[in-house]
């Protein structure tokens, strides 16, 4: 099959695929302007979050563990040492991880309201370490990648581009497609030949790999979103399958009334390993003398993340919520939520993500690559397409493409109103003319 470069940077063993291939291929390339620096963005901060407990164990290492002595501190005196060091405006809560080697977390807002974490070795009370919670590594990592550190403005850019990635995995997997001579053998051996067209079969075959890999991640990063998790959120309050979790506070019990004090934190925590709990044990103290202890199992394992709502005076377990407790619909979101992050089933997740990671970097080099060489000198090398009209069944994939991705569907109309008012003048995003 010959290569040679046609009007508008095609080729003749793209053109095979006839007027609809071509259009097809419109779409994807202009897609892939908005959305392969993203997708390239998402696949490094990703993947390097993948691996944030192993970071964080190495960046603060000697902040998270402590040389075990015989008795520990009561944490009360733990959270007083803090308190003398940075000022307490808030006691948020205390993590125990039960592990003689580990010191005690605590967060608070610090004098400043700033929140915080604090670690403490809880042999000698020493404050190991005190940091404002959203300047620590991990966490910008993740507000970046989430929000390019830009707030709610910020994270409409990223989900956009999570809604129009799903467009052209769709439109790539039409494009890989084996046609003319081109056949299904091809498609799936690795890339071979040199220059443009290895860059472009890396490409493709990327593509289909990503695809499998990459497009679950895509879905199950959804909920986190505003605009798809919003209306996620929505459905499920009106349909009663939202998360019971006691986390954030709702029909929660209180504490009886009572002349004793507020139990110690040591027994909140023995109260947890009583209930068959799995450590670490992170709590939130009773905020007034009506409210109660909140604690749950932060272990990584879902099923494992059980929640207890603790009598501060009594120690009765007063509500107990297991996950298993969920919705059919909350517990798959949060299994999605485990997934995206490489913990739903251990290593085996982890590489998987991993994987996806280093194909995202692949695509999107590959991608632009594969474009610079094609494009004719001093012009966008936007490919040549058909300006019929869409047939019925294309345009009720759209609509509904545009219903299931919201962001997808307003940026498209965005897209269209801004090109007949003002690219189609300047002559942009138009394929080149030999």
């Amino acid at each position: 099959m010959t290569d040679a470069t046609l009007p508008g940077g095609q080729t003749r063993a793209t053109t095979t695929g006839g007027l609809l291939y071509r259009l097809v291929w419109k779409w994807h390339f202009l897609a892939s302007l908005y959305v392969l620096p993203f997708m390239l963005m998402l696949s490094l901060t990703g993947g390097i979050y993948l691996f944030k407990p192993q970071i964080e164990n190495w960046l603060y290492a000697d902040a998270f563990y402590v040389t075990p002595a015989e008795d520990a501190l009561p944490y009360e005196a733990q959270i007083d040492a803090v308190r003398a060091e940075a000022g307490i405006t808030r006691l948020r809560g205390v993590t125990n991880y039960d592990d003689p080697t580990r010191s005690t977390r605590i967060e608070f807002n610090d004098a400043d309201k700033v929140r915080s974490y604090a670690w403490v070795n809880p042999y000698s009370g020493e404050v190991l370490k005190i940091a404002a919670r959203d300047e620590m590594a991990m966490r910008l990592l993740r507000k970046f990648h989430g929000e390019l550190l830009l707030g709610k403005f910020g994270t409409k850019f990223v989900e956009a581009a999570a809604h129009w990635s799903v467009v052209m995995f769709i439109t790539g997997i039409f494009l890989w497609w084996p046609r003319g001579e081109r056949t299904l053998a091809k498609a799936v051996s690795l890339p071979k030949g040199k220059g443009r067209a290895w860059w472009r079969e890396t490409h493709l075959f990327t593509g289909l790999l990503a695809t499998v890999l990459i497009v679950p991640i895509l879905i199950t990063g959804l909920p986190w979103t505003d605009v798809w998790g919003g209306g996620l959120s929505y459905v499920q309050e009106q349909t009663g399958t939202k998360s019971k979790s006691l986390r954030f506070g709702g029909k929660t019990p209180g504490s009886t009334s009572s002349e004793g004090g507020t139990i110690a934190l040591s027994q909140v925590f023995e109260i947890a390993k009583a209930e068959g709990l799995v450590a670490p044990y992170e709590t939130r103290p009773p905020k007034n003398e009506k409210a109660a202890f909140w604690l749950r199992s932060a272990h990584v394992d879902r099923n494992q993340q059980t929640e207890l709502i603790i009598d501060q005076y009594s120690g009765a377990v007063l509500k107990r919520h297991d996950f298993g407790d969920n919705p059919g619909v909350a517990r798959a979101v949060s299994y999605g939520i485990s997934f995206h992050q490489g913990e739903l089933y251990g290593w085996l997740n982890l590489a998987q993500n991993v994987i996806a990671s280093l194909l995202g970097v692949v695509l999107s080099v590959s991608g632009f690559v594969a474009w610079w060489k094609r494009r004719p000198a001093g012009s966008l090398g936007v490919p040549a397409a058909p300006e019929a009209a869409l047939s019925s069944g294309m345009i009720l994939l759209i609509i509904g493409l545009a219903i299931l991705f919201p962001l997808m569907g307003g940026t498209l109309i965005l897209a269209l109103v801004l090109d007949w008012l003002i690219f189609r003048r300047l002559g942009w995003f138009r394929a080149s003319r030999a």
